[in-house]
């Protein structure tokens, strides 16, 4: 769990200490937004009391006024995930490069109310899917990533600008280097696969019936399983 959460600062350390109360109902004095009740997240997610106070304390000291907006979500991700995964708000999908144009894809995904920020009862929802919901949970949420206009289809576009952006971070850390249209191959011969009908889109029953079908993909969807 220690190496979850990381470690927090002498400052919150002693200002947690002046509170009462703080922890157990997820309240913090000087900031822009207060969580929802232990309870109500304890209810939506599949996280107990104890692991939801252990995840807040970890987004307060990384998002100290309650709330993320795109610039700091990008800022965390490109600060910490190259080091090591030491960010405590979004250590579980460590990638190892560049992420500001996957960052942005990403935002959109946590940030279900259109908003333009990420509280934590988003994060903690989103987290509660990717590590701990069913399979068909987290091909949803995937499916959403890659949906970037929201309109419950991806095409070719869609799925290429993501690809695309994830090559992007790792291009360069595999080895051969892989060739710039690689990511507009990748995307020709999995939209193919996932387009039954050949009608151009491609829809969540068959996003997630394709995804079923590929054993690196299931495989990939339990790599986080047991983070927490």
């Amino acid at each position: 769990m220690g190496a979850v959460v990381g470690t927090l600062t002498m400052q919150t350390k002693t200002r947690r200490l002046s509170r009462d109360k703080t922890d157990d109902d997820l309240e913090v004095t000087m900031v822009c937004h207060r969580p929802e009740g232990l309870d109500q997240l304890e209810a939506q997610t599949k996280f107990n009391k104890r692991e939801l106070q252990v995840l807040y304390r970890g987004f307060k000291n990384e998002c100290p006024s309650g709330v993320v907006n795109e610039e700091t979500f990008k800022q965390i991700y490109s600060q910490f995930f190259p080091h090591g995964g030491k960010s405590v708000c979004f250590h579980f999908l460590l990638l190892p490069a560049d992420a500001s144009t996957y960052a942005h894809y990403l935002f959109n995904a946590f940030d279900t109310a259109h908003s333009g920020s990420i509280k934590f009862e988003d994060f903690v929802n989103a987290l509660s899917i990717l590590l701990r919901g069913s399979i068909t949970e987290k091909l949803q949420w995937t499916f959403n990533l890659y949906d970037i206009n929201r309109d419950g289809y991806i095409n070719k576009e869609e799925m290429t600008d993501i690809v695309r952006a994830i090559y992007d971070m790792m291009g360069k850390y595999t080895y051969p280097v892989l060739k710039n249209d690689a990511p507009k191959q990748h995307v020709e011969a999995f939209f193919q696969k996932m387009d039954k009908n050949r009608d151009g889109v491609v829809t969540l029953d068959e996003f997630i019936l394709s995804c079923q079908e590929d054993e690196n993909i299931m495989r990939s969807l339990q790599l986080f399983e047991n983070v927490i």
